[in-house]
């Protein structure tokens, strides 16, 4: 089994990625105020419940209004 030290270059990286990802995903629900489905409290669950990219990319995907 590979120590953890061994696996930190590799998972630093895409721990940032996954929370600005995050951080992102949370900023645009709450500043924007439609959504193809759902609603904002709908999102926020699914996006904190699917944190591991699944979450942000439906949002992105689903329940993104277009422009």
């Amino acid at each position: 089994m590979p120590d953890i030290s061994e696996m930190l270059p590799f998972l630093i990286p895409f721990a940032v990625v996954q929370f600005a990802l995050l951080g992102y995903t949370i900023y645009h629900i709450m500043t924007h105020k439609n959504y193809k489905r759902g609603s904002r409290g709908l999102w926020i669950a699914v996006v904190l419940v699917g944190m591991q990219f699944v979450g942000p990319i439906l949002y992105f995907l689903l329940g993104k209004e277009d422009a």
